[in-house]
């Protein structure tokens, strides 16, 4: 079966959508493929995030569509109430700040 384009789009703006805290990144959380992926995964782990993760690398055309999408040429990116983040340094920053967690934790009913 062979996908389009804009079958990716969708399903990137599925995923956004659907996952309140998405990360889209190189390779998976249980195994990041590249060093800023995987800083990425730990400090959301340290803030208690609850988060989705899409692998961007099986297809090059996930990252190109994500891109167009965010506006943002680096992957890792981190989504969170469908709202471009950004990329590892200002997670980074957001986590040593404290500020992640606050982002990141479940909205109150």
């Amino acid at each position: 079966m062979i996908i389009t384009d804009e079958q990716i789009r969708e399903e990137i703006l599925a995923a956004i959508a659907e996952n309140r805290v998405m990360l889209f990144m190189k390779g998976t959380p249980e195994m990041p493929r590249c060093g800023f992926s995987a800083q990425t995964v730990n400090c959301l782990r340290g803030a208690g995030a609850d988060f989705a993760a899409m692998d961007i690398l099986p297809d090059p055309r996930i990252r190109q569509q994500l891109s167009a999408h965010s506006n943002w040429p680096t992957i890792p990116q981190l989504f969170v109430d469908g709202e471009l983040v950004g990329g590892c340094d200002i997670v980074t920053e957001l986590y040593e700040s404290g500020q992640l967690a606050e982002l990141v934790q479940p909205k109150a009913a």
